[in-house]
């Protein structure tokens, strides 16, 4: 017989992570996760995720949002792009890859990361090591 239970898969994940399952925790995961089933590769902004949370009828604050989006992406299960100053998106795809930044509508669409080839890149400063290259591609719609 399988647990039908529909936060046991997301409290798992979330102790995983090391994070504490909080009531606001899982139902801010339960909206980004479980529409990413359908959406594999989701972008959405804190503002997003809040108007989505308020239509689900989970009262959380907008700061709680943010507090958590972090949370969850210290943790590894999202990850920020930063697209311009003030305007951060939350990517559940936290594999290898790059964006297309449409600036007409604010939309992200992902890049395989072995779609963009670097011919070099500069040395770390002293004292630090290269994580990660993010590529943001700017397009328009013509």
């Amino acid at each position: 017989m399988t647990d039908v239970r529909p936060y046991t898969a997301l409290i798992e994940r979330l102790k995983l992570a090391g994070l504490r399952p909080t009531r606001q925790r899982l139902a801010l995961a339960k909206l980004l996760f479980d529409a990413a089933k359908e959406l594999p590769n989701r972008h959405v902004t804190a503002e997003q995720l809040h108007g989505e949370a308020m239509e689900a009828e989970v009262r959380v604050s907008l700061a709680t949002v943010y507090n958590t989006l972090h949370q969850f992406t210290d943790a590894g299960l999202l990850r920020e792009v930063v697209v311009e100053s003030g305007r951060s998106y939350f990517d559940t795809n936290v594999d290898d890859h790059h964006h297309f930044y449409f600036e007409d509508d604010g939309r992200l669409q992902d890049i395989p990361g072995d779609h963009v080839r670097l011919a070099e890149l500069p040395d770390a400063p002293e004292g630090a090591a290269i994580r990660r290259v993010d590529v943001i591609i700017r397009v328009r719609e013509s």
